[in-house]
């Protein structure tokens, strides 16, 4: 259920973050003071820590129901590239309230300035580091179940096609297949452990 949450907070706060900041730089002075576009935007990053939180409670979910069985080295790119991913998604919330502090203070062409640099810095971010991790720790689970034979067919499938996306694909808001597998593999482990469970209770 963590990473059901994760998925849906991760998600949101995402998709808030890409269409909070506008791409065209002609835009940003009227962006930074308008109060409905920065409130959407600290909604959106006020949910981060959150879903950083449930996140991690969601790969330690994952490794346990992988077990001891798990591969070691994939369970370290696992491992590493969850990490990594969180540590980046709140580098990125940081420097977007440091933005949106300093907007206050900025005026002119020092606020235009401002605003490209983190824009620029957001966007390296989220589009290349963070999804690139995402992607590492996508194909080190979906290579683990399908080692264990612990995933169905298509949700392994699914995985390696995520992953090859998130590493070679940037097209506008595919970052957000990654909220999108998370669902979808923290669903499936519910279940799955849910059915297990039942099998092993006593019958009468």
């Amino acid at each position: 259920m963590a990473g059901v949450l994760s998925a849906l907070l991760l998600g949101t706060a995402m998709a808030l973050i890409l269409n909070a900041i506008p791409a065209d730089s002609t835009d940003a002075t009227v962006w930074l003071t308008d109060p409905s576009h920065r409130d959407v935007l600290n909604v959106a990053l006020a949910l981060v820590p959150f879903a950083g939180i449930l996140f991690l409670w969601f790969m330690g979910a994952v490794r346990d129901y992988f077990g001891k069985a798990e591969d070691k080295f994939f369970a370290t790119l696992f491992l590493g590239g969850g990490l990594l991913f969180v540590a980046m998604l709140f580098v990125l919330s940081a420097a977007t309230y440091g933005l949106l502090a300093s907007a206050d203070t900025s005026q002119g062409s020092a606020q235009l300035q401002l605003w490209q640099y983190v824009r620029q810095f957001d966007t390296a971010l989220l589009s290349t580091y963070c999804t690139r991790m995402a992607a590492v720790l996508t194909l080190a689970a979906t290579t683990i179940g399908h080692g264990l034979d612990t995933f169905p067919r298509w949700l392994i499938w699914l995985g390696y096609l995520v992953a090859v996306v998130l590493l070679f694909i940037d097209i506008p808001w595919s970052e957000l297949i990654f909220p999108v597998w998370i669902l979808l593999l923290s669903s499936f482990v519910f279940l799955a452990d849910r059915h297990h469970r039942g099998a092993d209770t006593p019958t009468s």
